[in-house]
């Protein structure tokens, strides 16, 4: 039996971010405009609408960088549908800190 993978070989850069109350929608220099639910990132879901918008690209325009939410989410993750990985209690930790 033989199987398949996807393999991402040339990945686009990001030239525009937005996230929304319900979704982080990316704009790539390939023409695609990509969207995924914000709830896969609670840190960007616990963001004020002031720290959600101030993000800067990185790794080349193929990552997202949130320094107010301490937050980096790259396309690929994004192009292959994986949310966070973040553990319950390093959002905990990090929700505790915020709170402070």
């Amino acid at each position: 039996m033989t199987s398949s993978t996807v393999e991402v070989l040339n990945i686009p850069q990001i030239l525009e971010v937005t996230v929304s109350e319900e979704f982080l929608t990316v704009t790539l220099s390939d023409g695609r405009i990509i969207s995924v639910p914000v709830a896969w990132y609670p840190r960007l879901m616990q963001g004020t609408i002031a720290e959600r918008n101030h993000w800067r690209l990185i790794a080349g325009q193929e990552g997202i960088h949130w320094p107010d939410l301490d937050e980096d989410i790259s396309l690929k993750n994004i192009l292959l549908g994986q949310p966070s990985g973040e553990s319950q209690q390093s959002l905990q930790t990090w929700l505790n800190r915020r709170q402070q």
